[in-house]
């Protein structure tokens, strides 16, 4: 159900301020919660979802099959996690993404052009400085676009941070790919900037540890100087040194930032693990004993939310992390970090409510991997699962405690064999968002864009009268949804 975000006063002052006190962005949280799992189709669909409104549509917008026929080889395949140019000229007119392949590269599509043969434009090519695992994806506050890959381990030359310095303006195979060596190697996925532009990363890894890295120069205009000093920070939870595993209770309560680097970026006496290329291994560094980093199980995703307040929350995915060592029941959390107070708390699980039932959800939430919060802050889950069995729930947190009431089914894939990555809510035009299928066993990756209607706007004097009625009825607005 539409939560009711303002109190009596506050309607009562909206009213006064302005004649439209509009109530949504758009309705992509407008639905009925679905039940149960999809009959998994093979080939692959242009229309792959199970949509939980029939006002919701989709459509694709790129895929792999038409790129590597058009210009051969230069798609590798499983499209990973998508943002937009969201600052500067054009800003919201294109897609980025990473491919996260053994041969990577990164592709741009442009909203703009009607023509589906032209609009797909890959601006890194496969392979492109040895580029693997491409999978983190989030736009700069300088303007420019950032991924890395999502592979690191003893002995590996991978697990960098890379920036394409210019995105918008590249064309085919000539987006300059700059390595920005002094974030310390992990598995990287999730990345998000704060409002005082920390930067924040995770190490995927069955025992990773959640980052932070802030620059001596947090204002800076481009990457060179924002990423040529910095300190990177590991996570600690309570004591430190936890590992979730698959049967370990949550990992709450107050954190502290640890120092795995020092201050220019360089190695810090008896913390530091330095390799042979004078970078440093972030996930050893995070272990050390005078640190003792958070384990968590394969942080995945990452998110930060505006509370309207000043204040942000963010957001991360453990994708397999358990109570009991039993997915039969459910598997994965997502967590909730309060930047101000330093608390993390658990934001949804298996425990969670399903708004569908009533009850625990249980078995039907498992192994929530990426995450997306659309135009009213309302956060989405996408599940790591198999085509007929993987959802995407949206989940309800009322009062924004950082703690969800209810998680819904929203969306189901479809399409045999493959996986969603990538959600994005468009922050220009909010009745889109989209949506990557990768690995489908058809073989053609798509990139999906959803769409809902726009919201209605309702004039200040029908929603501050509309609010008293609710104060005193507990009436929703809709009540079919969570």
């Amino acid at each position: 159900m539409k939560a009711l975000k303002l109190t009596l006063i506050a309607a009562a002052v909206a009213s006064l301020v302005s004649p439209l006190a509009a109530q949504a962005a758009s309705e992509f949280d407008n639905f009925t919660p679905m039940t149960g799992n999809t009959t998994p189709v093979n080939p692959g669909s242009a229309t792959p979802y199970k949509l939980s409104s029939p006002n919701f549509s989709q459509e694709t917008i790129s895929d792999r099959g038409t790129q590597n026929t058009l210009v051969p080889g230069s798609y590798s395949g499983n499209p990973d996690m998508i943002t937009a140019n969201e600052t500067g000229v054009d800003a919201g007119r294109y897609l980025f993404m990473p491919f996260e392949t053994g041969s990577a590269g990164v592709i741009r599509i442009d909203l703009q052009d009607t023509n589906y043969n032209t609009r797909t434009t890959t601006i890194v090519a496969p392979g492109t400085q040895g580029f693997v695992a491409g999978d983190a994806s989030w736009w700069a506050p300088w303007g420019s676009y950032l991924t890395g890959e999502e592979s690191w381990g003893a002995g590996s030359t991978k697990g960098r941070l890379f920036e394409v310095t210019n995105p918008t303006t590249a064309t085919a195979n000539t987006g300059n790919f700059v390595q920005q060596s002094i974030i310390p190697r992990v598995s990287h996925e999730g990345l998000a900037f704060d409002n005082n532009n920390n930067l924040y990363f995770v190490d995927e890894l069955n025992g990773g540890s959640i980052y932070k890295y802030t620059s001596a120069n947090p204002l800076a205009l481009n990457g060179s100087d924002f990423f040529s000093a910095g300190q990177t920070f590991a996570m600690k939870v309570q004591a430190g040194g936890q590992f979730e595993g698959t049967s370990g209770a949550a990992i709450t309560g107050l954190a502290t930032w640890e120092a795995i680097t020092n201050t220019t970026g360089g190695a810090l006496a008896g913390i530091s693990t330095v390799l042979a290329d004078g970078t440093i291994d972030g996930r050893v560094s995070a272990d050390n004993a005078a640190v003792k980093g958070t384990g968590f199980n394969r942080p995945e995703d990452l998110e930060i939310q505006d509370l309207g307040d000043g204040n942000q929350f963010l957001y991360f995915a453990t994708t397999d992390s358990d109570n009991d060592a039993n997915s039969a029941n459910g598997r994965g959390r997502v967590y909730s970090f309060n930047l101000a107070s330093s608390e993390v708390k658990l934001f949804a699980d298996s425990n969670t409510i399903d708004a569908a039932t009533g009850l625990k959800v249980g078995g039907e939430f498992k192994n929530p991997d990426n995450l997306a919060i659309d135009a009213e802050g309302n956060m989405y889950i996408v599940e790591d699962q198999n085509g007929g069995v993987e959802d995407v729930w949206f989940a309800m947190d009322a009062n924004r405690d950082g703690v969800a009431e209810s998680v819904s089914k929203w969306v189901s894939l479809t399409t045999q064999g493959a996986e969603s990555t990538g959600l994005y809510f468009d922050k220009f035009d909010t009745t889109k968002a989209y949506i990557n299928v990768q690995h489908p066993d058809d073989g053609i990756d798509r990139t999906i864009m959803l769409t809902a209607p726009a919201a209605v706007p309702v004039p200040g004097a029908v929603w501050l009268f509309s609010s008293v009625l609710m104060g005193f009825l507990g009436f929703s607005r809709r009540n079919k949804k969570a």
